[in-house]
């Protein structure tokens, strides 16, 4: 790893990274990790199901949809209870496994290792000639080399930006704002560039200070980490000291490590794992592979860098887990099952009945009595509902003074009505009266309110 300040800053400004080239077993496993997820990040937005996008998360229409599923803001609670379940998951997987996901599932990582770091090894070379090219003069060969790299990081950002808007508007709104002249979508074409120019920045400038400075998980991990959680580690008991290889019997006996450098030439945040678990490391694990790599070499085992846990290090205990990530297991498994109730109880049209506020029970001739109701119907599909609005009871009747039959897509319907009943039916001065709603000639939606009136008896 080489460091070099901001050209023409003259030793002013942020120390900018030059990670080495990483190659072996665990990065290839990274990239195959990457492509599938960076595969299905771009797919999401274009692929349809159920005639909606697969994931859409719309906050300035407030709709959101999850492979088929669309949730309105009637859906808020379960929304809430999925952000619970995501929070209780991440302090889970981080007791466990330490930082993992930032190295091997971060969007910005895998953008940054995998994209554009890629292609400036492609362009500018190993991290030697990449420093070579940034403190030498303008000549021709670095304009050609910067201005190509820039491009290209220009038009991934460009990219990128776009499937971001689609997943916040929508891809058929975002195909309107491309095809369509810029004089109808203003803000549409500003918000592409603002946001191209957003992620370019990230990717050509800020790069690990995202992870090392703006993102908050980086501080959280340090609260949630204990002993026996699984990170990225150097085995010091085995490394140390430090020092080159024994050529010679007599010469001071030295530790595995010979400390050739390699795990910090390769780190993308710049640190040394040797000095311990940092608040800055990723669990990129190519420091693993940069190690391992070297010990192969000198005929030592590998894995002197690994995933370890610190009781394993100081102790040499076997690995288990904590009794508190059991604890966060299951909380976890509670919360999923009551997230699961729910959305399986979810209904596509939802339905609610209110008395009108300030009416009292109305006589209606001798032998009947009314309450008057007001009703919201939500279409929470993406078809349009042909439907009939019913007591649960044959007995009872409806007079409606609002009424309708149709419920839009993805709309409301509002009904207003008098629900009748025969005063000889009448037992309780407060009793149920149970609504449904029938569609395709079958109960899509029930809802329960109160009925009131006078018994007879009384």
């Amino acid at each position: 790893m080489l460091s070099r300040n901001k050209p023409g800053s003259k030793g002013r400004g942020r120390n900018f990274i030059y990670p080495k080239k990483p190659s072996g077993r665990l990065y290839t496993y990274r990239k195959r990790v990457s492509y599938i997820l960076l595969l299905f990040l771009f797919s999401c937005p274009f692929l349809k199901l159920n005639g909606e996008q697969l994931v859409l998360l719309n906050f300035i229409e407030r709709k959101f949809v999850f492979f088929g599923l669309i949730f309105t803001p009637q859906d808020f609670y379960l929304f809430a209870l999925a952000m619970l379940v995501f929070i209780i998951f991440i302090v889970c997987f981080t007791v466990v496994l330490g930082r993992l996901w930032c190295g091997w599932a971060c969007p910005q990582t895998i953008f940054m290792e995998m994209v554009f770091r890629r292609i400036e090894y492609w362009i500018e070379g190993d991290a030697s000639k990449q420093k070579k090219l940034d403190e030498g003069p303008w000549t021709a060969e670095k304009i050609g080399k910067k201005g190509s790299k820039h491009f290209i990081f220009l038009f991934i950002s460009f990219v990128i930006a776009n499937t971001f808007l689609a997943y916040v508007i929508g891809s058929d709104v975002l195909f309107k704002i491309i095809t369509e002249p810029i004089s109808k979508h203003v803000s549409g074409f500003i918000s592409i560039w603002l946001f191209t120019l957003i992620f370019f920045s990230v990717f050509a400038y800020a790069r690990e200070v995202v992870c090392t400075v703006i993102c908050p998980y980086g501080r959280l991990q340090g609260v949630l980490l204990d002993n026996q959680s699984l990170v990225v580690a150097y085995d010091f008991i085995r490394g140390e000291p430090r020092g080159r290889m024994q050529r010679k019997a007599n010469e001071q006996k030295t530790g595995d490590c010979i400390d050739c450098g390699l795990c910090v030439q390769v780190c993308p945040t710049g640190i040394d794992i040797r000095k311990g678990t940092q608040l800055e490391c990723v669990n990129c694990t190519a420091c693993i592979d940069s190690c391992n790599e070297v010990m192969l070499k000198i005929g030592k085992p590998k894995n002197l860098i690994g995933f370890f846990n610190q009781e394993f290090i100081a102790a040499r205990k076997p690995y288990k887990i904590a009794l508190k990530s059991y604890g966060y297991a299951a909380v976890l498994f509670v919360v999923i099952m009551v997230f699961s109730s729910l959305m399986y109880k979810r209904e596509n049209i939802q339905t609610t009945v209110l008395r009108a506020s300030g009416t009292l029970y109305q006589r209606r001739g001798t032998d009947k009595t009314s309450n008057l109701y007001n009703a919201e119907l939500v279409n929470k599909t993406n078809k349009a509902v042909k439907f009939t609005f019913r007591s649960q009871d044959s007995e009872d009747q409806i007079d409606f003074i609002q009424k309708a039959v149709i419920l839009p897509k993805e709309g409301t319907v509002h009904l207003t009505f008098f629900l009748i009943r025969k005063n000889n039916l009448i037992k309780r001065y407060k009793t149920d009266a149970v609504f449904e709603v029938i569609a395709n000639g079958e109960v899509v939606s029930t809802t329960t309110t109160s009925f009131f009136a006078q018994p007879e008896s009384e």
